[in-house]
């Protein structure tokens, strides 16, 4: 795989270091002309375009072009290749050469204090990161721009693939409302940051075929998408699903080709067809590799260098299918490209690496764009975040990036991401810097995005923002004090920033972001208390009668949305919401803006209960139809009490913090952010006969209200064990067990302990959520137990919510 040596990463640092303390000083390139030699226009592209362009939207200035070197001392910005160095001034040859010699795509940019700065490019790429480079430190302001000699660097990427999936189909939540000047604005901003490669898809996936929002036909844009790449230098890749019916039958393979034959040629380039194992499309490995063979034809016949990669993506995976698909993998097929590592690949790629021959390429497919039922979730997220916020809200998350890069980067050969629109943006930003240089701080990078596409004079104030809002889901949402921390510096810079910055829609998305985790932090601590006051009155029911009781407790609970709070928060969120629809066409609610139900419409969810108020009213209304008082008074006895297990028993929520450290962990997150080898926290309580659930809501298995608990549980994925381990029991008792099984997966689950007592033989859960069993006196008779949990092949994993385990 292509990697940088580590020598070379040393003196690159040694020399940032070295000019960090020499120099110190800003040159002023405001009066500074541009002389760039360069006349192929293969080499130069659009470099120059970019550098004139974005100078003159921050500034005002236009940079005019020199035609020959302008004299020693006046400000000028020089473009080259590294192969023309010889035509210039000795002294310049001698700086430039002083630095780190650069690979491919690799780029030089030297600020002198005379006014100078030179950018070197490896090759054409290389000076349009050099240029990405200029632009991510130089500080630009209405007539000014200026640039610390502290910038001198030299640098070349770790990857060789760096880049985004940009897919223009309703399912995102704002790439279908793109014009193509914003695609060509969002594809440029990319690789200011070192992206290489866009990946697009076709106009036929799992999604509808149109949007309301979309200003071209797909086929059309993605014609665009490309031509665009084209002019910029960069690798076009696409995600192609199988979406036929039938990939074995003739007639419908003719057709399948057809349609290959249309979106190929609609593309001026194209350089990899990303063809995923599953997710959608599953088909046997042999009808697959059968079935790319064909498509590999077509796909050469207007790219010929093209090829096709595939992933082991699949959501009920057997070895039998692992085993036939990377017999193919490593058949050596000359229209194959590599192996893809994404979404619902069992197998860590670590041992994928070891399955595949070492000259088969893996590309990272990571999901940085959703919180949960995804690739590398947000660890231990609180409930109420997954209620309000979603799978797919606005979420940076610099560091927990960073943390999943490295943990496995050195196992591909860089990655495109997956992404399902804006939400994501501060993400691609991280990610791409760490596929360029996996040492690079997260900090400097969100200072990068932050002078470049806010304003120099915000820097550190919007870099420290963004970080807030990532500390914000870290911990319990009730007593997390980074929330308000978070809204007092969004609101500082409120106060501070000019009104082009308050209109910014990167701004914006961090400012709604704060708004949004401080009103549903406000709601929550105020519901809680609601609950529990209902929960008084209850528990006082006997003394004051059932019937006014459940009345005066309803009317308690009811407060939470006849009395709401922090009315003026809740109408910034809507009022930010219409705004970034209107910039960038980002779809937070569904009716307004129509967005698809899932897909980023967090704003719909703003005012959901966060309490139980919705199972325990739905249990007062049957409660308060019984005629019998007595009756009612044992009901609602047993409601507050629901989760009690008695004297000398235990009772666990394996969503609540509380309880996990009975599960046994496997690896750690840092080694393993995906929980392929370890447990991880799941959300949903699952409907009986739906395989996906949009939202987490108190409504489950066949349409009734449940407990708020029974939307978080703990879980592990496809056939890896959960472990939950007890001590402390009383080695002389009878235990009986209560369990509940909860969440999206209906998994044929089985139950042993950890002496080989079997609880429960495999059974199918999500039918019913309660099964009671008795925990043979053996298994306890040391006082310690340990409950494991398994699936059988081809499951999607195990899933446990709640345990009583009742003294007999």
């Amino acid at each position: 795989m292509y990697r940088f040596p580590p020598i070379l990463l040393c003196l690159i640092s040694f020399f940032v270091l070295t000019a960090t303390s020499v120099f110190s000083s800003p040159i002023d390139l405001s009066r500074a002309q541009i002389f760039c030699p360069i006349k192929d226009k293969n080499s130069l592209r659009r470099s120059l375009d970019v550098l004139q362009q974005e100078v003159e939207k921050r500034t005002r200035i236009r940079l005019p072009l020199a035609r020959k070197l302008p004299a020693s001392g006046k400000p000028v910005i020089a473009l080259t290749l590294e192969t023309d160095l010889a035509s210039f001034p000795v002294t310049i040859q001698t700086a430039l050469r002083a630095l780190p010699a650069i690979q491919s795509e690799g780029f030089k940019l030297l600020v002198q204090d005379d006014n100078s700065v030179w950018i070197v490019g490896k090759d054409a790429r290389g000076l349009l990161y050099g240029v990405g480079q200029l632009l991510r430190k130089a500080e630009m302001r209405p007539g000014q721009i200026t640039i610390s000699t502290e910038a001198t660097i030299a640098s070349s990427p770790r990857y060789p693939i760096r880049g985004h999936q940009l897919g223009y189909r309703p399912k995102t939540n704002a790439y279908d409302a793109f014009t193509v000047a914003q695609f060509d604005q969002y594809i440029r901003d990319l690789a200011l940051f070192g992206a290489n490669s866009i990946e697009i898809m076709p106009p036929r996936t799992d999604d509808d075929f149109t949007s309301r929002h979309m200003k071209l036909p797909a086929i059309r844009m993605i014609g665009e998408q490309s031509r665009i790449c084209q002019e910029y230098g960069l690798d076009v890749w696409m995600w192609y699903p199988n979406m036929g019916k039938d990939y074995e039958h003739p007639d419908s393979i003719q057709r399948e080709l057809k349609e290959r034959h249309e979106v190929f040629a609609a593309v001026p380039k194209l350089d990899a067809v990303f063809v995923p194992g599953g997710d959608p499309g599953d088909l046997e490995p042999d009808v697959m590799f059968a079935w790319l063979a064909k498509e590999a034809q077509v796909l050469q016949k207007y790219h010929p260098k093209a090829k096709i990669w595939v992933s082991p993506q699949v959501f009920r995976p057997t070895q039998a299918w692992f085993d036939a698909f990377f017999k193919h993998v490593n058949a050596d097929y000359p229209w194959f490209g590599g192996v893809v590592f994404g979404p619902w690949v069992k197998i860590p790629v670590q041992e994928i690496r070891k399955l595949v021959k070492p000259s088969i390429p893996i590309r990272h497919y990571p999901d940085i764009t959703h919180n949960y039922s995804s690739q590398y979730p947000v660890p231990h997220w609180d409930l109420a975040w997954s209620m309000t916020l979603g799978r797919e809200s606005i979420n940076p998350r610099p560091h927990d990036e960073k943390a999943i890069h490295n943990a496995l980067d050195e196992f591909g050969v860089g990655s495109i991401s997956y992404s399902e629109g804006t939400n994501d943006d501060v993400n691609k930003f991280v990610w791409s810097d760490q596929d360029w240089n996996p040492e690079t701080p997260v900090i400097e990078t969100l200072r990068d995005f932050a002078r470049l596409f806010i304003g120099p004079d915000y820097t550190e104030t919007v870099a420290r923002a963004l970080i807030s809002l990532e500390d914000n889901w870290r911990g319990n949402l009730l007593t997390n004090q980074a929330i308000g921390q978070s809204l007092r510096q969004w609101q500082a810079l409120e106060k501070q920033v000019p009104p082009t910055v308050l209109q910014n829609p990167r701004f914006q998305m961090g400012q709604i972001r704060a708004y949004y985790d401080a009103y549903i932090q406000r709601r929550l601590l105020y519901e809680t208390e609601l609950e529990q006051q209902a929960r008084d009155v209850l528990a006082n029911a006997e003394k004051t009668g059932t019937l006014p009781a459940i009345q005066q407790a309803r009317a308690i609970l009811e407060k939470a949305w006849k009395n709401r709070i922090w009315p003026e928060y809740r109408a910034k969120c809507f009022a930010l919401a219409d705004s970034l629809f209107k910039s960038i066409g980002a779809q937070l609610t569904m009716e307004k803006h129509g967005a698809m139900s899932g897909r980023g419409n967090f704003v719909d969810n703003i005012d959901i209960p966060l309490n139980d108020s919705p199972w325990l009213m739905d249990q007062l209304e049957t409660i308060e139809k019984r005629p019998d008082e007595k009756e009612r008074v044992a009901k609602i006895n047993e409601l507050l009490h629901r989760t009690d297990p008695g004297p000398g028993g235990f009772y666990d929520h394996f969503g609540a913090p509380e309880s996990w450290y009975r599960v046994v962990p496997g690896e750690s997150w840092e080694k393993d952010p995906g929980s392929l080898r370890s447990p991880r926290i799941g959300f949903g309580v699952g409907l009986v006969g739906e395989e996906w659930v949009d939202e987490i809501k108190a409504t489950g298995f066949k349409g009734q209200i449940t407990p708020r608990v029974w939307m978080k549980q703990a879980k592990t994925l496809y056939d890896q064990p959960l472990k939950i381990q007890y001590n402390e029991l009383d080695p002389t008792a009878s235990y009986r067990m209560r369990i509940a099984y909860t969440g999206r997966f209906r998994s044929r689950m089985k139950l042993m302990t950890d002496d080989g007592s079997v609880i429960h033989d495999f059974i199918q859960t999500g039918e019913q959520p309660i099964f009671e069993f008795d925990l043979p006196k053996v298994a306890s008779s040391d006082g310690k137990v340990t409950f494991i949990w398994t699936c059988g092949e081809g499951e999607r994993g195990s899933q446990v919510t709640e345990i009583w385990l009742i003294r007999k």
